[in-house]
Parts: structure tokens; sequence; C-alpha cells
């Protein structure tokens, strides 16, 4: 999960329990990758440009990922108990290759969604010998409230350092 133009790259990575993610960081400047969310807390601490840390994770959750320095940095990592899953592009379309024949728990997950309107999505469904194809999935943001989150430490964070440098895509002052 790239840091890269003060943003977490990809926002949304889905990964099986045991599965290691590397925080490369690709800025001039220093960050710190952490959560304090379900799944497994983490806080790998301050590294410099151009190095990396790695984390494990060991349980299945939704990890929300933060930078304890820029609050505007944030992404998601679903771990999970399953080694089928997407991650939907823009265009809403997924395909997961190579389900074997069987019954599955078709479970979503996004991060504006209310957790009783996604659990009323869940459904089983039944992949034959020659594959499923599903129908289109629409997911309601519905009741979204934005919330700003808590550093590490969970206190606000301190006003936007000057980090010296322009990156593209980032906001006007």
């Amino acid at each position: 999960m790239l840091q890269k133009e003060k943003m977490f790259q990809p926002h949304v990575l889905a990964i099986s329990v045991g599965s290691t993610v590397d925080f490369p960081n690709l800025d001039l400047i220093f960050h710190n990758a952490f959560s304090n969310f379900s799944g497994q807390p983490f806080d790998v601490g301050l590294y410099a440009p151009h190095t990396s840390k790695s984390v494990t994770f060991k349980h299945p959750g939704i990890v929300r990922v933060f930078c304890n320095i820029h609050s505007t940095m944030s992404a998601i990592i679903a771990v999970l108990n399953t080694p089928w899953y997407a991650v939907t592009p823009p265009s809403g379309r997924y395909s997961i290759s190579n389900v074997p024949p069987g019954e599955y728990m078709l479970r979503l997950f996004h991060e504006r969604a209310q957790e009783e309107n996604l659990r009323f999505l869940d459904h089983r469904i039944t992949v034959p010998d020659t594959g499923v194809t599903n129908p289109l999935i629409s997911i309601s943001e519905t009741g979204y409230n934005p919330a700003p989150h808590l550093n590490k430490y969970g206190q606000n964070y301190p006003p936007q350092p000057n980090d010296g440098g322009s990156y593209p895509g980032a906001p006007k002052k």
C-alpha cells in the first residue's frame, strides 16, 4: 500500500488472513501508518522517505488505516477468511476467478455504507461447474455521516504541517 502524494494507494485493498502488506513511503516526507480499528490494530512508527514498513494481518476484519502526521490520508484493508474476493473498479463490475463449485455467502463492504444496509445485501449463492454471473448490486450510502478520526494517541490532529512539497491533485491552500 504505497504512500505517495500524501495518499495511500490503493485506497481499498482486500487480502486473505495471514497476508503481509508493505507500506513503502514514496514521498519526500515522513509518514506513520497506523490503525486502531477492528481487524488488527497496528502502528509502524515514524519512517523516512523511500523506506518501507510491513504488517502481517492475522485476524479478519475491516482495518481503517491512517497516517499519524497527515489527517487527510486514509485507506481500508479488508482482511478476509477466504481466498475468493474482489475489489470493484469505478465501473462497479467485478469477477472472482477460480471459485470451486459449491455454496457460498456473498458479503459486501463499502466504507460509506451503514452496517445494517450491508447485512441486508448478504446472500447465499450456489456456484455450479459452469460458474455464476451475479446481477448488478447497488449499495446505498444513505445515513452516512463522515466523522473526523483521531490520531493514534486518541487526540485531534494538529494543524496540517507545511511539508514544503506540492503534490498533484492536492487541495490548494
